[in-house]
């Protein structure tokens, strides 16, 4: 863990080096297949369960599987700035922005994108104790069009550098949700296991993601366009 003296300046590339390793406690690898499940809870009671598979490449490129019976053949894709939903039946792409909602407070772009190093630049404002952990305290100001979240005021567990919570913030200023991260093994390695998003305006309902594995895993470049994903429809992966 680097050393910063809060009282000091610090330098762009220190805090991109937290950055980078924040994200390496949620992807460890630069083309992967994460497999997720979220659920949405109301009042504390599971309301609805919803299973995705999520194909990551470098460049910004994402594929979103619904897996559940009643969705199965929907995709997302992304690419860089693009969000593209895909339908079984339907003869074109539908353009859609990262915030479109996959499942309770859970978007599109919470779920294809994992990376905060390359989508936004960062300042560290001091130190924080947040949920009992002592945390360095970073801003983050979005320098991609296509991220989900203007801003996001991120705290990142001292020692190791882990991510433990964040708020997300829209364009207009609003903290939108507070998204915490809890730590687990995949694969053997320390990683966010589950990220809880919690609803600023409806307190009563909260969303949770579960990364229940990531493998090292590349598809090719065909599936990674839009057009191809609405003519082939059934062309499994």
């Amino acid at each position: 863990m680097m050393l910063f003296s809060i009282a000091g300046a610090v330098q762009a590339d220190e805090v991109l080096a937290l950055l980078k390793k924040a994200d390496n406690f949620r992807l460890s690898s630069d083309s992967s297949q994460v497999e997720v499940k979220i659920d949405l809870y109301k009042n504390e009671i599971l309301n609805k369960e919803r299973r995705y598979s999520v194909f990551i490449k470098p460049d910004h490129r994402s594929l979103v599987l619904f897996l559940h019976a009643s969705e199965r053949g929907q995709k997302v894709l992304m690419l860089d700035d693009k969000f593209w939903t895909i339908l079984p039946n339907s003869k074109r792409p539908i353009r859609i922005t990262a915030t479109q909602k996959l499942l309770g407070e859970a978007s599109s772009g919470d779920i294809a994108t994992m990376t905060w190093s390359d989508d936004y630049r960062g300042k560290l404002l001091g130190e924080a104790n947040v949920l009992g952990l002592d945390c360095l305290h970073l801003d983050l100001t979005a320098i991609r069009q296509g991220v989900s979240y203007q801003r996001i005021e991120l705290f990142l567990e001292k020692s190791r550098g882990y991510p433990v919570q964040a708020k997300l913030y829209l364009a207009s200023g609003k903290v939108a949700k507070i998204a915490e991260f809890e730590m687990g093994k995949l694969n053997g390695d320390a990683q966010v296991v589950k990220m809880t998003l919690r609803d600023r305006i409806r307190k009563n309902r909260k969303t949770v993601v579960h990364y229940l594995s990531v493998s090292d895993k590349s598809i090719p470049d065909k599936y990674y366009n839009p057009a191809y994903l609405v003519r082939n429809p059934n062309d499994a992966l």
